[in-house]
């Protein structure tokens, strides 16, 4: 066990958050937080951390040990580069270099014991490098702002400069960098695109310490973890395995217990009844039996009855008017901003009843897709034909059309007066809005609060093609399962932009993929997507090949067009053998330096090398050029090698 929390207790006036929690995080556990929004998921990462203090209890970090704690928004700043901010986490290795660097240049001018002395610091100093892994230390910090998606002309950017976001993912990386034995993140994947997620969850799975996770990503949270901690009404439990388990083993426990709730109001329903039946035989003998069975039934331990969150999620929306089977058809659109080329001649079938999610790195142009249907924006070419009795309805986070001063019963009254008080409480309901939070005013909610009504009033609207912009953004997940459950019910057309893997796989039955500049169809859920995507995303590269061929052939001077596609398919195929041999060289040129860092390894621990002066500085020179060359060799195959 390297962390334990015992029996921590936290309020806020008179809202208590956590009560009694008891939990453990044992050595290379990976562990998630979940609860909704304001179940105190993120003050209990405070408390572990020691950011805020709880009322009562204590949290026990095993002794030696370190942790390092990614907060939910990072204000820092600093006039350093973002390369040089992380370079800094190693400063130990830093200093080990200069130390080095140093020693060689005094043992130049030493002989005897003094000779000897450094000689001996040296050695050490080297050990210590090497084992630190001082070598690769460049290479390292490198590899994580890539993965967090930075680009190399990013590091030289300045951090004062950089979004909340992307201060977030340097702070992220920073944190990675030092290896603490337990790494806290609170909503990790927020800033993250789609390929840094997927990067992130490979280096937390390889990760040899401990991970304590808040997140509302379920297909991240099912990818990483081996517990899961949740916080409900104050009370923590745990439970063994990922999301899904954890998912699984709660509504089997929620059945279980509703079962035994239910069962123990009819027994005591049924002895009520007798009771009264006795009372009414008025008789000496029948009024003892009552009372007899009054105490038994006083004595039962009463259940309290199951507090579900989502017990009204199953509600289903139907469009007032049908479409036709024909719900968008996109010709041969295209659209650019200056001289970036979002995508061109596009082709796309939307059907009635499909459940379309397009996705794509950030900045390729999936929400500017959404504005074009729209007419938010013109296209540079191409045309958007929409269906017969097709009425849209467009999900924006930015634009939320909602009228402040109002509540939100009167939200939905005023603009769908035909619905009764009943049918407007069960709504609200489902979109998580109980008791008197519907009498809450628009301009209170929270962000994700807003988000919720807004999916409400636009699953009510006359819309049968609903267009929505991330809508699970700020969505914790239980609200998400509300959307989930929703969407899956419409009997509508549904169009929407997502980096939500978990909702993805849940509603989508196809997938376009927007792959340089192109959509690619999958036939499929996200799971589908990720077993083609390889396959499809080749098919794809060759018919836009093929596609440029062919535009060549129908141009005009066909005879010199004809000659200039041979000369350009020659001199492609002369680039691929260079590619190829070049690819091959590197490989082996690799191989050799690699060999002989090992070879110089191995001198280094022999005596008659490391007592040596001048061939210890020259083996280390050697062994630092080596590494030098080693580090240029691996960007060179990498670049190749795409």
């Amino acid at each position: 066990m390297i962390l334990s929390c015992s029996h921590i207790n936290k309020s806020f006036g008179t809202t208590s958050i956590l009560n009694d929690a008891v939990f453990h995080i044992n050595e290379h556990e990976k562990a998630a937080i979940v609860g909704i929004n304001g179940a105190g998921k993120s003050t209990l990462l405070k408390i572990i951390v020691g950011e805020e203090p709880a009322d009562s209890g204590e949290v026990i970090l095993a002794k030696g040990r370190t942790l390092g704690y990614l907060a939910q928004h990072q204000n820092f700043t600093s006039d350093d580069t973002i390369y040089d901010t992380l370079l800094q986490v190693r400063s130990d290795i830093l200093l080990l270099e200069q130390k080095i660097r140093s020693l060689e240049l005094e043992m130049k001018h030493k002989q005897g014991d003094e000779l000897n002395a450094l000689l001996e610091s040296y050695s050490k100093a080297t050990h210590a490098f090497e084992q630190a892994d001082g070598y690769a230390y460049k290479s390292e910090v490198t590899g994580v702002l890539k993965g967090l998606g930075f680009t190399e002309e990013d590091f030289s950017r300045k951090v004062s400069t950089l979004s909340g976001g992307q201060k977030t993912r340097v702070s992220l990386g920073r944190l990675l960098l030092t290896k603490p034995d337990v790494i806290v993140l609170d909503e990790p994947t927020n800033h993250l695109d789609m390929n840094s997620i997927s990067w992130l969850e490979t280096f937390l799975l390889n990760y040899s310490g401990s991970v304590i996770i808040v997140s509302h990503d379920r297909y991240f949270l099912n990818r990483i973890v081996d517990k899961v901690i949740e916080i409900e009404f104050g009370k923590v439990t745990m439970f063994k395995g990922n999301y899904s388990d954890y998912s699984a083993k709660k509504a089997q426990m929620r059945e279980i217990e509703l079962k035994a709730y239910m069962n123990q109001q009819q027994e005591i329903k049924h002895q009520e009844e007798v009771i009264a039946k006795l009372k009414s035989f008025n008789r000496e003998k029948s009024i003892k039996r009552a009372e007899s069975r009054e105490k038994m039934l006083n004595k039962i331990e009463r259940l309290d009855k199951p507090m579900v969150l989502n017990d009204s999620m199953h509600i289903e929306f139907h469009p007032a008017v049908t479409s036709g089977n024909d719900v968008l058809t996109i010709k041969e659109l295209s659209k650019s901003f200056g001289s970036l080329k979002l995508f061109s001649n596009a082709n796309i079938e939307v059907k009635r009843g499909e459940r379309i999610a397009v996705i794509g790195d950030n900045g390729t142009g999936k929400t500017t897709l959404l504005k074009l249907i729209n007419q938010m924006l013109p296209a540079d070419s191409g045309e958007i034909i929409e269906g017969s009795k097709v009425h849209i309805g467009y999900y924006d986070q930015e634009q939320q059309l909602l009228n402040e001063d109002k509540s939100l019963f009167d939200e939905l009254g005023d603009e769908f007066p035909s619905m009764t008080n009943t049918e407007i409480r069960n709504l609200l309901a489902a979109f998580l809005f109980t008791g008197d939070d519907v009498f809450k005013q628009v301009r209170d909610l929270s962000g994700g609060e807003r988000g919720r009504l807004s999916l409400a009033k636009l699953m009510l609207s006359d819309a049968n093609f609903l267009i929505l912009d991330e809508p699970t953004n700020h969505l914790d997940i239980v609200s998400k399962e509300i959307l989930e459950n929703a969407l899956t019910h419409y009997t509508g057309t549904v169009l929407f932009v997502s980096h939500d893997r978990y909702f993805i796989n849940q509603t989508a039955t196809r997938i376009l993929s927007l792959y340089h500049g192109h959509f690619v169809n999958f036939l499929g859920n996200y799971d589908y997507y990720l077993e083609k995507s390889a396959e499809q995303f080749a098919l794809a590269d060759q018919a836009n090949a093929d596609a440029q061929l062919k535009t060549a052939d129908t141009a005009p001077q066909k005879a010199s067009d004809t000659k200039a596609e041979w000369l350009a398919a020659k001199e492609a195929q002369a680039r691929e053998r260079k590619r190829q041999n070049d690819l091959h060289k590197t490989e082996e040129e690799i191989q050799k330096l690699e060999e002989r860092d090992n070879e110089i390894n191995e001198l280094l621990t022999q005596e008659e090398v490391y007592t040596n002066t001048s061939r210890l500085i020259a083996l280390n020179t050697e062994q630092k050029e080596i590494s030098e060359k080693l580090e240029a060799l691996y960007e060179q195959w990498e670049t190749l090698a795409e």
